[in-house]
């Protein structure tokens, strides 16, 4: 490859191209031409001409760019001629959009004030399409009472067996777990006092009012209310909810409405199944490390519960159950086309769901203290 350079009477430096371009002949650098350039005085333009050109590559192109570059930032103008069409038509490609401004990622950190502005935000529009979504739940409810919702009958049955039967194995291990670990902590104490029998008093209150509901709750999230999430989710980068709205079929009908069903159904019943497992746990550190007879745990326990307590624990579990519904199909509908959003959308949906759970749970509670439940 050769290069030459002649200066014409009116201050055009001419560059002539010849011989081979390409990588493996070594292409020249393009910092002695940028010399020859920043050398001659009063330069106006410079012309490339490449007659005498023969086989190229990309290599070419990234040396007139340079060029090109070199030569804007001084005002000069930069012609190529007599080049073969394809060197012509990527340069055109190259140059036909100029590089924006704000291209490139800016450094640093934004400043503090708008960082808040930019979460508050964020966090109103969140709650508007929060709000936005109950409501819409709320009216395929009514259309289900007034048995006008459309949803398939079989997809319901599939998913109460998914959130009752299927879930029983986890459930009886945390609530048996939970259950040993109320009455461990308890007897503790009150083997100072010589009262271990009301480590009875304590597991069944415990699990029936509080622990069962919730422990069942946040089990649940994690378990079926990130599938909900990610169900959805996967729907939504598929575009399958968008083909159901073309059909004229509504999602929330077709897919919400029957997982709020299911979980509210069965998570008062798993709430059940969980405070009789916890009894049961409470009952083996009863017997085995206080040596409580099994007769007198369970009197003890009938003694200390009523209806009263279950009838709180379970009012707690369906409203438990209406939050994990809520959180994961809600994260599961606002789920961006990507695969690493549908796994954004079940942290969020077990995030959304278990924050939901502890502050319901506390609203309640202090509401059965003042009715006095």
């Amino acid at each position: 490859m050769d290069i030459s350079f002649s200066l014409d009477t009116d201050n055009t430096l001419v560059v002539r191209l010849g011989g081979d371009w390409n990588i493996e002949h070594g292409p020249p650098s393009a910092e002695e031409l940028q010399k020859k350039i920043a050398s001659t005085p009063h330069l106006e333009k410079v012309e490339f001409d490449g007659r005498e050109l023969g086989e190229w590559d990309s290599s070419l192109l990234a040396f007139l760019i340079k060029l090109k570059n070199f030569c804007a930032q001084r005002s000069i103008i930069l012609t190529c001629e007599c080049f073969p069409k394809g060197v012509e038509r990527l340069l055109h490609l190259a140059s036909a959009v100029p590089e924006k401004e704000d291209a490139h990622k800016k450094g640093g950190r934004a400043p503090f004030l708008l960082r808040v502005g930019e979460a508050t935000l964020e966090t109103v529009k969140s709650t508007g399409e929060m709000l936005a979504f109950i409501g819409e739940a709320f009216l395929a409810l009514l259309k289900l009472l007034g048995g006008k919702a459309r949803f398939r009958r079989c997809d319901l049955t599939l998913l109460i067996q998914e959130c009752g039967a299927q879930a029983l194995p986890i459930i009886s291990l945390v609530s048996v777990l939970v259950g040993l670990i109320l009455a461990f902590v308890g007897a503790v104490q009150l083997r100072l006092f010589g009262a271990q029998i009301y480590v009875a008093d304590l597991v069944g209150i415990g699990m029936a009012r509080e622990m069962g509901g919730m422990m069942t709750a946040i089990v649940m999230a994690g378990r079926t209310g990130a599938a909900f999430a990610a169900q959805l989710g996967t729907m939504e980068v598929n575009e399958e909810i968008d083909a159901l709205k073309t059909l004229g079929i509504s999602p929330m009908e077709f897919l919400v409405l029957p997982r709020m069903l299911a979980l509210v159904l069965m998570l008062p019943l798993l709430c059940l199944y969980a405070d009789l497992m916890g009894i049961l746990g409470g009952g083996i550190i009863g017997v085995g490390m206080l040596n409580i007879s099994p007769a007198e745990y369970l009197n003890e326990t009938v003694s200390a519960l009523n209806l009263t307590q279950f009838a709180g624990g379970l009012i707690k579990a369906g409203v438990f159950g209406v939050l994990v519904a809520l959180s994961g199909c809600f994260r599961g509908m606002q789920c961006g086309r990507s695969a690493a959003a549908v796994g954004e959308a079940a942290t969020s949906s077990v995030v959304t769901a278990i924050v939901a759970i502890i502050v319901s749970d506390a609203l309640l509670t202090v509401l059965y203290d003042i009715i006095g439940i």
